[in-house]
């Protein structure tokens, strides 16, 4: 099956945060305070898929309040962390969902990630991704981890679909509404 095949038939994408969402920086503040830094292009892809029917899942191997509040702005609802057994978790998060492992995208860039990215149908990389990480993968995306890729990688699967470009139609369309309801 050729790889844009494989992305045709995603239902569910999941995605790493640390190397994927963030640049792969931890920054430690006072008191327990940890800062990660969220790319603004891959919250509108993540909305514009979750919007077209795609699912969108958080499995990462660390556990942050970050990343519970980036996923509550998203509308994100499947968010696993601690889950450092990537593979268990996926398998996990798609009997709960009922979607076969088969139709769902993994979005990962470190050693860790392999298990997980072995088992479904459409492994995906991140540019700067580990090599190992990059071969497993039937799509690496052009941007680093925290620098769009999730949105490059949301765009290659509605595109695969034929659902991009009424997802940017139907975005542009809903800011020309709330601009025009906002003048009168």
């Amino acid at each position: 099956m050729q790889n844009r095949e494989k992305l045709a038939r995603v239902k569910l994408l999941v995605l790493d945060v640390d190397g994927v969402l963030t640049e792969g920086d931890v920054t430690y503040g006072t008191e327990g305070l940890e800062l990660k830094t969220f790319n603004v292009k891959d919250g509108l892809g993540i909305r514009l898929a979750m919007n077209f029917g795609l699912a969108v899942a958080i499995a990462t191997g660390r556990k942050s309040d970050a990343v519970a509040r980036r996923a509550r702005e998203l509308g994100v609802t499947q968010v696993l962390q601690n889950a450092s057994d990537k593979e268990s978790a996926l398998r996990r998060l798609c009997e709960s969902l009922a979607v076969p492992l088969e139709h769902t995208a993994f979005l990962a860039d470190d050693l860790n990630d392999l298990p997980g990215l072995k088992m479904v149908g459409a492994p995906m990389a991140v540019a700067d991704a580990a090599p190992e990480v990059r071969a497993a993968a039937v799509y690496v995306t052009r941007a680093r981890g925290g620098r769009g890729a999730a949105r490059e990688a949301i765009e290659a699967i509605l595109s695969s679909q034929g659902k991009w470009q009424e997802a940017v139609a139907s975005y542009l369309n809903s800011l020309k509404k709330k601009s025009a309801g906002t003048t009168r």
